[in-house]
């Protein structure tokens, strides 16, 4: 089976023209190969998918008949992705949340004390 409908029957992208353009894209490797969308698929295979920013590992178990459902993606292969990476990704989430991107919206109240606090300093320096 191809590993572009392979990623589609498991589920792991919505559409086939998705996963054949991740592995277009080069996000999709087999043994750290980068391979074309074309490429067989075999059990005992481990795949390695860049999606969301997390690097998942997949192990083929078996080739699914066609698409199948959620409940039945587990028959099919084996998510050998480290519980770490999912944990880098909600640090990542936190951290841009914090800070908004610059020069987008109003400042907030803290922005507005901060500036004030830096121009209070600049008068103060000059008084002395």
């Amino acid at each position: 089976m191809r590993i572009d409908k392979y990623l589609w029957c498991i589920r792991f992208y919505k559409t086939r023209s998705i996963a054949t353009q991740a592995c277009k894209q080069g996000k999709i490797k087999i043994s750290d190969t980068i391979v074309k969308p074309s490429r067989e698929v075999y059990p005992t295979d481990i795949i390695s998918a860049r999606k969301n920013q997390i690097n998942y590992l997949i192990e083929v178990l078996d080739h699914p008949p066609s698409r199948v459902g959620a409940k039945l993606v587990d028959l099919y292969r084996i998510d050998r992705t480290p519980k770490e990476a999912f944990e880098k990704l909600d640090l990542l989430k936190y951290s841009k949340d914090y800070y908004r991107k610059k020069g987008v919206g109003r400042p907030t109240k803290k922005d507005r004390r901060d500036i004030d606090d830096w121009f209070e300093g600049d008068s103060k320096l000059e008084e002395e």
